[in-house]
């Protein structure tokens, strides 16, 4: 199953709204803490409505515990700015992991070498990132399409 990966997210609505995404496509999530909020925060009721009860994220202490359950079990695609591939040639894989880091600062450059595959979204606006929640549909949509998961 394709899941979504959230690195230390640290605003409370991406992640609700993540979980949405990820109750009405059928993806598995994961929450890498530490957050920088409490999980049972009520922005994330808010932004996640009822679907947050359709999804259990599976939550892990450390960037090492989530290693520990996935680490040559899925590949891990991490979503990032510094990449040079765009995800539109990348060919995914039904058990991908899409890996999206903080808001605020992205992933640490060892989250970042240890990913098996990293991945961008052009820009052709010149902008310099994107919400998170909205890469993350983007990608989902595109490997979805990929591996037959519509």
């Amino acid at each position: 199953m394709l899941r979504i990966a959230l690195y230390q997210p640290d605003i409370p609505q991406n992640t609700g709204a993540t979980m949405r995404l990820c109750a009405c496509m059928g993806l598995g999530m994961d929450i890498i803490e530490p957050c920088g909020f409490l999980l049972d925060d009520k922005k994330i009721r808010r932004s996640g409505m009822d679907y947050r009860n359709h999804i259990a994220p599976v939550r892990h202490r450390s960037w090492h515990n989530f290693l520990d359950l996935y680490r040559g079990k899925n590949r891990i695609v991490l979503l990032t700015t510094k990449a040079v591939a765009p995800y539109t040639t990348f060919s995914f894989k039904p058990d991908d992991i899409l890996l999206a880091g903080q808001e605020s600062a992205g992933v640490p450059e060892d989250v970042h070498e240890t990913a098996d595959a990293r991945i961008t979204i052009p820009m052709p606006g010149g902008g310099r990132s994107l919400n998170v929640v909205n890469s993350l549909a983007m990608v989902a949509g595109e490997a979805l399409r990929q591996t037959g998961g519509f």
